[in-house]
């Protein structure tokens, strides 16, 4: 699959996963504002899930058009890509605080996915600065893309399998 193809078809997926978040919001019980902390964040989770790698994609579509093809161009969309989870990590960090790890400890099993996907989305993090700073490769940049929606779809399900969080704290 051509890179072309690869940003096209995912920056679908982040549209649909995105048109998803109103289905949630359409068929839970109550208010969006009547929601417990947890279950908002866990809504903000999969909007900005889906929301960063569609502006990714958007971007690496925009270099694809730049005639001839700069020799850095996935070193470059690494660069933006990192740049483009800097807020997403600022209000990640703020919106968990004010939610509270003890609201984090108390939903069971699923806190070992959230660890796990926090340390691989570290991972991502620096696979993303390391290509832009030696590797120059698209598929890496791609990571950076498929891991968000990855995580953008276990939030989704989450929120439709799960009944919602009960504590109003």
């Amino acid at each position: 699959m051509e890179p072309g193809e690869a940003l096209s078809t995912a920056a679908q997926i982040a549209v649909a996963l995105a048109g998803f978040a109103g289905v949630v919001v359409a068929f839970r019980e109550g208010s969006l504002h009547e929601w417990a902390p947890i279950d908002k964040y866990r809504l903000w989770l999969l909007l900005a899930n889906s929301a960063t790698p569609l502006i990714c994609c958007l971007f690496g579509i925009l270099v694809l058009t730049v005639k001839p093809a700069p020799a850095w161009i996935w070193g470059w969309c690494s660069v933006f890509a990192t740049l483009a989870q800097l807020p997403f990590l600022i209000i990640n960090g703020r919106k968990l605080a004010k939610v509270g790890s003890e609201v984090v400890r108390d939903i069971g099993t699923y806190r070992y996915a959230f660890y796990i996907m926090a340390i691989a989305g570290t991972g991502v993090i620096v696979c993303q600065i390391l290509n832009a700073a030696f590797l120059n490769l698209f598929w890496i940049f791609f990571l950076g893309i498929a891991f968000q929606l990855a995580a953008g779809i276990l939030q989704f399900t989450r929120m439709i399998l799960l009944p919602p969080h009960t504590s109003k704290t």
